[in-house]
């Protein structure tokens, strides 16, 4: 699978073939690591990620305000202004590369003029810094997925998809150099069973229905993104992983399941490498690091300097392997130092600036074992993003011949080797982790080897939230 190239010129709508990956492109886990991927992606005004640096991706978003026909001459003013700010504080920071992400809020996708007039209006400005003072940048545009609107979701038709479709097209035809979403099929199984910790539910949600939604859509993302000229970026289990890694954080849920779920929404994030998705793939995927061990392709990744966003136990492990670093989000506020946006750019360009001074200097791979260090005995989730567990993780995953299959070898995978870093004084898991450890194992053991069997045992918990038909999956 090619990776480096820009994109097919505008007009050409041929697609890949799918990849079924069955081995990893990164079989050593000291070339997992930051700022180098064997697949660097070359886009916007002559960026490359993957090819020996670490770049900021900015994203940054509205303040609560209300988005309308009446307000959105103050929304459209507010994005000219932060972008205004950025690459100005880009050329005084000597920055070489940036990726500014334009996270749509749902009135932006649900009216696709919206989204491509400030798609317009940010690559532009970047653009323009290219310019003015040879800035390489690149915009990457997130559209939100609309379809949780019915219930049960109807995934592959209807008003939510058509509203998603033309809004994925406006802002390929109107600059987005990067093309991503965030998608949520699967995910009104996913939540009900994960609140309830039920694992048949959450490996049907994740290992089922989540990988036959995301190939279906990522065929899709993939066709306009070549029609256009455009790099298909990829996905995140936000909606799933990250969803349980907050819970977990709130005390709600076992960090171990936020680990196991983690471990297992890889395989369903993969789909869309698997369908032409070149990276570098979105932020918040903190299954990345497996993905790129893989397919080898560019991944951006957040931690530490995203609190502006949420917190997590993974803020320095994340970084060990981003090629892209993030800071997931940030409104458009007022700081002492001035813009809640321009103040994270900040603190990415110097972190980046320390990446990339410890690859020149040849310490890189010191600096990423003190990143995993920093993280790894005090968290399961930790504990999975170490490289040797992400190699791990990968192994189990292309050596299983089916998204299911696979969804439940990287639930095993993730089980035992957390079993043997416990063993092993390598993670503390406090007693009350260990009794829900106990509980997760024997209820992966007896999983069926099947997902027509699981379908069946879930149906009558679950069967009533998901429209089969949406999935091509007969419930």
């Amino acid at each position: 699978m090619a990776t480096s190239e820009m994109g097919r010129p505008p007009g050409e709508s041929s697609i890949p073939m799918p990849t079924a990956f069955d081995k990893l492109t990164i079989d050593d886990p000291t070339r997992l690591i930051f700022g180098t991927a064997p697949r660097p992606v070359r886009c916007g005004t002559g960026l490359e990620i993957g090819a020996g640096a670490v770049y900021p991706e900015l994203n940054f978003t509205l303040p609560p305000m209300t988005i309308e026909h009446a307000s959105w001459a103050k929304v459209r003013a507010i994005y000219e202004g932060v972008i205004k700010a950025a690459v100005k504080r880009a050329g005084e920071l000597s920055l070489e590369g940036l990726v500014v992400e334009f996270e749509h809020l749902p009135p932006m996708t649900a009216v696709a003029e919206w989204g491509a007039e400030l798609t317009r209006l940010l690559k532009d400005h970047l653009c323009a810094a290219g310019e003015q003072f040879g800035l390489k940048a690149a915009l990457r545009v997130t559209i939100v997925d609309l379809r949780e609107e019915t219930k049960p979701p109807q995934r592959r038709h209807g008003p939510a998809w058509e509203r998603m479709e033309a809004s994925l097209e406006a802002c390929a035809a109107a600059g987005a150099d990067i093309l991503s979403i965030e998608s949520t099929g699967g995910k009104e199984v996913h939540d009900a069973a994960l609140t309830r910790a039920d694992v048949p539910g959450i490996v049907f949600a994740l290992g089922v229905l989540a990988p036959r939604d995301m190939a279906w859509l990522w065929d899709r993302f993939v066709e306009v993104s070549h029609r256009h000229g455009r790099i298909p970026g990829g996905d995140t289990a936000c909606g799933f992983a990250n969803t349980a890694m907050q819970l977990a954080g709130q005390q709600m849920l076992p960090d171990v399941l936020a680990a196991l779920v983690r471990a297992m929404s890889t395989v369903r994030s993969l789909v869309a490498v698997e369908r032409g998705a070149v990276g570098p793939l979105k932020d918040c995927g903190y299954e990345n690091p497996v993905i790129k061990a893989i397919a080898g392709c560019p991944i951006s990744m957040e931690g530490r300097s995203a609190t502006c966003a949420h917190l997590s136990p993974i803020g320095n492990i994340a970084a060990a392997a981003a090629d892209l670093w993030s800071n997931e989000s940030v409104p458009d506020l007022r700081l002492l130092s001035g813009s809640a946006a321009i103040a994270s750019l900040e603190s990415l360009a110097y972190d980046c600036r320390l990446f990339n001074t410890a690859t020149r200097r040849g310490s890189a791979l010191e600096l990423r074992d003190l990143h995993v260090a920093g993280d790894v005995e005090l968290s399961a989730q930790a504990a999975l993003l170490t490289p040797e567990a992400c190699l791990a993780l990968g192994r189990a995953i292309v050596s299983a011949r089916d998204p299911y299959t696979r969804t439940l070898a990287a639930g095993r995978t993730a089980l035992d080797w957390l079993a043997r870093c416990v063993e092993e004084g390598r993670l503390r898991m406090p007693a009350r982790e260990q009794r829900w450890f106990d509980r997760l194992r024997q209820a992966f053991d007896r999983l069926p080897s099947s997902p027509e069997a699981l379908a069946a045992d879930i149906r009558p918990r679950f069967g009533g939230l998901f429209d089969g038909g949406a999935y091509d999956f007969q419930n």
